[in-house]
């Protein structure tokens, strides 16, 4: 064992050197590299975590796994954090978990109404429609892109069980109204993170507030996994349930390796199977395997102590496009935050105005021309997608705002990759299109 530890401390001491030589010291050509909307941020200490789990060759979640789940959870002072494969797997546990016949009375059931909204990613919303609930789409508001709280109030009827939404862009929606309707309809609250960690509404992180959250840790998200995702909930009997939806829908809840947790492994009585019928083979729920590999957590554990520094250059990043392209507020919708809030900003959301003289393309074409990366914000009004056009829903009110979205609303990034000379040639860009300079 002795040399099997130093041959280890010498592969992980030429990963730090590979580094170094590999990704170390990169420098930035206005013009020449592109300024992505997003992407890994990272150093040596994930690649040396990677080849580090790679050793052990153990490849399912294990130690990084139950440290990653240990040390998110303890960020958010929540009791469970659930590692799953990527955030559409945290969601699709989620929603899957509120239907479990554990639950009893409060489970849901199909056709139950679920208020979102339709200017969102699609993985918010198609767990909702592959657990035959029924969603009710609200409109949002221009600049901070969350749901209006009036029409959300509107949106809970007779047949309202849950509200599930994201803090879009990482911008909080208004947790006052969501909550207090939670508590006067005893609805279940399910806060999508994924473009939130680290987002505070009254001080307190989101993701703290409902019954469930979910984050991401794809690359272009705060911090990465390459592909992962987690749901955190504080109640123990819902973290049992979203385990065992992430664990091919198992009743045991031992962890890896261990067995006759419950100490009644060969001695309970399940649906029609025959008594004593060995506890780690019933199924209670219809799942899944939407585990991690130890590996993806390896990296997460290593991008999980770098976060304070991720959401503060974001939040930098943010403040300087804005100080940027405030001149121009004459023609573009920048992006605030809403009342109570400070946002962990994914991206930098920018509205073209109708009065503007130009479109959303022409301005993005520029934009990428220019090697400035721009993106969509997400699906639109997901009404409008394919995918969506037939399924069941109810729309409160109009959805004008959210085809605003759809047809003038696109983001440039503020992730920690990018620094002051992107953003002072991302502003001269801007100047150069808004004197009129076009791609021809």
């Amino acid at each position: 064992m002795e040399r099997d530890e130093q041959l280890r401390a010498e592969i992980l001491k030429l990963v730090e050197e590979f580094y170094q030589e590999r990704f170390a010291g990169r420098s930035f050509t206005p013009g020449r590299d592109t300024i992505h909307y997003a992407g890994r941020f990272f150093d040596a200490d994930e690649l040396v975590k990677l080849v580090d789990s790679s050793l052990d060759f153990f490849l399912t979640a294990s130690r990084y796994s139950d440290q990653f789940e240990a040390e998110f959870a303890e960020f958010f002072g929540l009791t469970n954090a659930v590692l799953v494969n990527s955030g559409s797997s945290a969601n699709l546990v989620a929603l899957t978990a509120l239907t479990s016949p554990k639950l009893g009375e409060r489970r849901l059931r199909p056709g139950d109404e679920v208020v979102t909204v339709a200017a969102a990613f699609p993985t918010t919303v198609a767990p909702i429609v592959q657990n035959r609930l029924v969603p009710v789409f609200v409109d949002v508001n221009l600049g901070d892109y969350t749901a209006i709280p009036s029409r959300i109030e509107e949106a809970v009827g007779p047949k309202t069980r849950l509200i599930a939404m994201a803090h879009t862009m990482g911008v909080p929606f208004d947790l006052d109204t969501v909550m207090r309707l939670a508590k006067t309809h005893n609805l279940w609250v399910v806060e999508d993170n994924c473009d939130a960690l680290g987002s505070r509404y009254r001080g307190q992180l989101t993701g703290t507030f409902g019954d469930i959250a979910t984050v991401s840790f794809y690359p272009a998200h705060h911090i990465t996994m390459g592909e992962g995702g987690c749901a955190l909930t504080n109640d123990e009997l819902l973290g049992r349930i979203l385990r065992s939806v992430r664990d091919w829908g198992r009743d045991c809840y031992c962890a890896g390796g261990e067995n006759n947790t419950c100490g009644k492994r060969f001695g309970q009585q399940f649906g029609a199977l025959p008594y004593g019928y060995d506890h780690k083979y019933v199924y209670s729920h219809i799942g899944y395997n939407l585990k991690v590999t130890d590996m993806q957590a390896a990296v997460g554990v290593a991008q999980l102590a770098k976060l304070e520094e991720f959401i503060a250059r974001r939040k930098a990043n943010f403040q300087k496009l804005h100080a940027l392209l405030k001149i121009y507020q004459d023609r573009l919708i920048l992006p605030h935050s809403t009342p109570n809030s400070d946002p962990s900003w994914f991206g930098f959301v920018i509205t073209v105005r109708d009065e503007s003289g130009f479109t959303r393309n022409e301005l993005t074409r520029f934009l990428e021309a220019n090697r400035i990366e721009t993106r969509n914000l997400f699906g639109g009004n997901l009404l409008r997608q394919p995918a969506f056009m037939d399924i069941e829903h109810r729309v409160v009110g109009d959805l004008t705002n959210t085809d605003l979205v759809t047809e003038q609303a696109f983001f440039i990034g503020v992730y920690p990759g990018i620094g002051d000379s992107h953003l002072e040639y991302i502003g001269s860009v801007f100047a150069r299109f808004m004197h009129g300079e076009r791609v021809t």
